[in-house]
């Protein structure tokens, strides 16, 4: 492909957030609530099926899970969530996943757009950012479409649509890079092509339609290959000339 943008997810993704960072983040601001519900990692990847960190506490309401709560208790309850979520972020205790620095590094210096198309709130995001990342990713990054700028998130196709539309690029030119079956069902909708890194929560997911399929980007070879349909070689290390191929 011509590819000329590269837009990522970020929960899963660009780091391993979900388990010890989201989740024991959830798990705190309850405590601090005096909520006696507590999320452990196998309720938490039950619920990473329903999109969005509000969503997911009304959903484990309906289930019987949470207590009753208002709307702004809800609202109130995730900006706690969120900031304890930062503070594990600053505290050095959610790293990026192997090989996002370098393929990050390596699609920037062949001056290629990239930019972020996440769900998650603009705050949380920030402080992967600074803290995984480093400040300068906030001006290399064209454009951190995230939480509710978008009516609907994934797996409706909005927020790549939003991110597309917003940076001038065609989907034909654009690449998503995800990590879950909700990701890769927002992408294919938005008409992109789609590499998908899976996890502990995703790995047992639909990825069929996805373009790629791996357990890792990789710093060192070998990669765990999933899923290759369009045969790709030397994949040792995903690597930028193997996202052109796509």
């Amino acid at each position: 492909m011509n590819l000329q943008c590269v837009l990522w997810d970020v929960d899963g993704t660009l780091a391993d957030t979900e388990r010890d960072g989201h989740r024991l983040a959830f798990n705190m601001a309850f405590e601090e609530a005096g909520i006696e519900r507590r999320w452990d990692e196998a309720t938490y990847g039950a619920l990473l099926k329903v999109t969005g960190g509000k969503e997911r506490i009304r959903h484990d309401m309906a289930q019987g899970g949470m207590p009753a709560l208002s709307d702004q208790d809800i609202a109130s309850l995730h900006a706690r969530k969120t900031a304890y979520y930062q503070q594990l972020m600053a505290e050095g205790r959610i790293p990026l996943r192997p090989g996002v620095r370098r393929l990050l590094e390596e699609i920037r210096d062949a001056g290629i757009t990239q930019g972020v198309a996440t769900t998650t709130t603009p705050a949380a995001l920030d402080a992967l950012i600074e803290h995984s990342l480093g400040r300068e990713w906030f001006d290399i990054f064209a454009i951190l479409a995230a939480g509710d700028i978008v009516p609907a998130k994934k797996p409706a196709p909005d927020i790549y649509t939003y991110a597309m539309r917003e940076l001038g690029v065609a989907a034909a030119n654009t690449l998503a890079m995800e990590d879950s079956e909700n990701g890769l069902r927002s992408a294919r909708a938005a008409g992109l092509r789609c590499v998908v890194t899976v996890n502990g929560y995703t790995r047992s997911q639909d990825f069929s339609a996805a373009d790629l399929v791996v357990a890792e980007l990789g710093d060192q070879p070998p990669v765990e290959v999933l899923h290759n349909p369009h045969q790709l070689t030397d994949l040792g290390i995903v690597t930028l000339a193997h996202l052109q191929q796509l």
